[in-house]
């Protein structure tokens, strides 16, 4: 009896010195940490409520700065499939009732590695899958094999969305969203001559819930740009910045989607990189090592969804002198960007439904099939 007390006294003690040691993990692995302002930055972060899954997507352009060959610690968290964010997310939570008991923080797969075998929690694996999908993202080569994977990835977290109920997504979805990546055609400006070069920035997606009362939300997509000016243009990036805005009100309710059986079947004579990946999906939840995340002998036909239904979309547009007075050239710009954005970007009324969302990641489906993959982003200028 008194060895259960002490130990559950243990835990209990831990859980609240479990933030201490993960701001002594952090200065350990990130050595960029020990730089004060670097660490009232990370600091800051933490105090003002930010949740500490969204660490590596704050600290990552910190991180990136100086070390054009590699940041040894970004690399060593991103082991494992990004355990160690997630040891420290879990150290770091804000409420008490989240972070992590001494026996779970010692049984990690951080702290074990693979060699120990440790049974991984659906937590884990859902992280993992986010964290890979992400890494692959920021290696910015597009192929055929690197498009596959990502879609297969994206497979993978839509059908362990742990969040497929309206109030998860009312409670996840509001905040601010960076795009990573578009399952969709993608169309640069290599061996195109258009009318107005335009480079894309940041593409994010704001999301705002105006009451509580209701399921209405408020969607801003914001896409930042460059318009290059001269022909010097590949190797002078310094154009004029603008900005492209649309909002939208959208009314939140519970759906469905068409998930494997349906799609398997119309898709079978189709040698598509689609129909590839849905039958990789299935090829790999039948594998001994993803029973756990099959709570059903057969696959669905359909998954929970959140449906959003749009409302009316209002654009507009800033763009800096001197080609701001210039109507063609604006309407130039736009149409360069409506070329190079996913359309769902551009127009939020081809948004049909979200299928994966938590304090990290989101993905959104388009009326044409097509996933959008995003990142919570913290990034607001305040820190």
């Amino acid at each position: 009896m008194r060895f259960k007390f002490l130990k559950y006294y243990a835990n209990f003690l831990f859980i609240y010195v479990a933030r201490c040691v993960g701001f002594m993990m952090a200065k350990m692995v990130l050595r960029e940490l020990m730089d004060p302002l670097i660490f009232n930055k990370f600091k800051s972060f933490l105090t003002k409520g930010n949740d500490p899954a969204c660490l590596r997507e704050f600290l990552f352009p910190i991180l990136s700065r100086n070390s054009p060959s590699g940041n040894a610690g970004l690399q060593i968290l991103d082991r494992h499939w990004g355990a160690g964010w997630n040891l420290l997310s879990l150290l770091l939570a804000v409420k008490p009732s989240q972070r992590i008991s001494c026996l779970e923080a010692l049984r990690h797969p951080f702290l074990c590695g693979p060699r120990w075998r440790v049974d991984p929690s659906m937590d884990i694996i859902r992280w993992g899958l986010g964290s890979t999908a992400v890494r692959i993202t920021e290696e910015y080569i597009y192929g055929w094999p690197q498009r596959n994977r990502l879609a297969h990835f994206i497979e993978l977290m839509e059908m362990l969305n742990p969040h497929s109920k309206p109030k998860n997504w009312l409670e996840l979805l509001p905040g601010k969203w960076r795009l990573l990546y578009y399952t969709g055609k993608h169309i640069g400006l290599t061996l195109r001559q258009p009318s107005a070069r335009v480079l894309i920035g940041d593409v994010r997606l704001t999301v705002i819930r105006a009451s509580k009362k209701n399921t209405t939300l408020l969607f801003k997509s914001e896409i930042g740009f460059k318009v290059m000016i001269g022909r010097e243009w590949p190797h002078d990036k310094a154009g004029v910045a603008g900005k492209l805005q649309m909002n939208s009100l959208f009314r939140l309710t519970a759906g469905r989607r068409l998930y494997l059986k349906e799609e398997s079947v119309t898709r079978k004579s189709s040698s598509s990189p689609e129909s590839n990946t849905l039958d990789s999906v299935v090829q790999k939840f039948s594998g001994r090592k993803w029973k756990k995340a099959r709570e059903a002998k057969e696959f669905p036909s359909s998954l929970p969804v959140a449906k959003l239904v749009s409302g009316d979309v209002e654009v507009a547009m800033n763009l800096n002198a001197p080609i701001s007075k210039n109507v063609d050239v604006a309407r130039d710009v736009v149409r360069e960007v409506r070329t190079q954005v996913p359309p769902e970007m551009f127009d939020l009324s081809k948004i049909a439904c979200g299928t994966y969302v938590d304090s990290r990641l989101l993905v959104i489906r388009g009326v044409n099939g097509s996933a959008l993959l995003f990142t919570r982003s913290c990034m607001d200028g305040s820190y």
